[in-house]
């Protein structure tokens, strides 16, 4: 296997294990153990552990952005549902370990929330990139400062109330939560 085959494939073992464990619980020695090779082998290709660290979340963020991406629906509103879906899928399946990013990102750690904070932009800047004119107007939105900073603070009230739900539902069915989540970017830059 190539140097490169062979790291991406610890990457790829990397972002698995994080669905299901916490940042701090991926060690090397959980990797080479799961990877079936030595740790000398993964300080190779990853320096330490917090390289590694970085290079796993890097990856997952990566993963992230590409399955929220923007499909071909025309409504804005519904288009930005059905990435919220993707958002909260990923959410679910990744559960343990995206909580374990965010503390993280809010913990401190500089390198972490670079790599969030990065992920995060990706996912509000398409909201004016790829939504075009009409599709912002239609969602009550310019292209401004003051927008993209509301956009920001709904982004983050959207993570919050996903991590809520997914660990509690209380009641609410996803697709009314989609809905209302969608519904409330208009409504947070309208108020």
């Amino acid at each position: 296997m190539s140097p490169e085959s062979r790291r991406e494939q610890l990457l790829e073992l990397g972002t698995q294990l994080l669905s299901t464990r916490t940042l701090d619980e991926i060690s090397i020695e959980v990797l080479a153990e799961e990877a079936g090779i030595s740790r000398g082998l993964l300080y190779h290709y990853f320096g330490n552990k917090q390289d590694f660290h970085l290079a796993v979340v890097r990856r997952a963020v990566e993963q992230l952005v590409a399955i929220t991406a923007p499909r071909d629906i025309e409504d804005p509103l519904e288009q930005l549902a059905v990435s919220i879906g993707a958002y909260l899928d990923y959410v679910v399946e990744n559960y343990t370990g995206y909580v374990s990013l965010v503390r993280a990102a809010a913990g401190g750690n500089e390198e972490l929330r670079a790599i969030y904070e990065e992920g995060r932009r990706a996912l509000t800047d398409r909201i004016f990139e790829v939504t075009g004119p009409a599709g912002l107007d239609a969602l009550g939105l310019s292209d401004s400062p003051t927008m993209r900073l509301l956009v920001n603070g709904w982004a983050a009230m959207l993570e919050v109330v996903i991590i809520d739900w997914v660990h509690d539902p209380r009641g609410i069915a996803r697709e009314d939560l989609l809905g209302r989540l969608a519904r409330a970017l208009p409504g947070i830059v309208l108020a």
